[in-house]
């Protein structure tokens, strides 16, 4: 019964290490989104919006929205979402000096999307004003079986 007690004791002196280490991790990060957003800096939008036409059920589209840090201090892209997992950005890991230009990536999946599609990227960054939210839209159609489409 006594190495059951101790076992357990062990246990749960090593689960509490990893939470609190968690905890110092997460709050490491929110310092460092608030000293990023802290300094903020100026963005000039080069591509807000992309229209890929049509494409075919089940490809995928590919582009990056450029914009150029016209400000003074480093321009940091805290976060990219997407409204709909579809549509996947990835975001400059490192920031974006001033005179720079860089890319928000993004990869729409069309796979049972067929009809109109409509997009939106939201950016979070110290850029004051604010990123405008990025648009994709374009046409999803049925692949054709036999000469027919689905």
């Amino acid at each position: 019964m006594k190495k059951y007690i101790l076992v357990l004791l062990v246990c749960s002196a090593i689960v509490s290490c990893d939470v609190r280490r968690k905890d110092k991790i997460a709050d490491d990060s929110e310092t460092q989104m608030a000293l990023a957003l802290k300094d903020s800096t100026t963005v000039q939008i080069i591509d807000s919006a992309y229209n890929f036409k049509t494409v075919t059920d089940g490809e995928k589209v590919m582009y990056s929205y450029r914009f150029k840090n016209i400000g003074t201090k480093p321009l940091v892209i805290v976060e990219a979402t997407a409204s709909c997992g579809c549509t996947v950005p990835q975001k400059p890991e490192k920031p974006i000096l001033p005179g720079e230009t860089g890319f928000i990536k993004i990869v729409f999946d069309s796979k049972g999307r067929v009809g109109e599609a409509h997009k939106t990227i939201s950016v979070i960054s110290n850029a004051k004003p604010e990123f405008p939210t990025l648009i994709l839209t374009g046409n999803v159609v049925a692949k054709e079986k036999n000469g027919l489409t689905n």
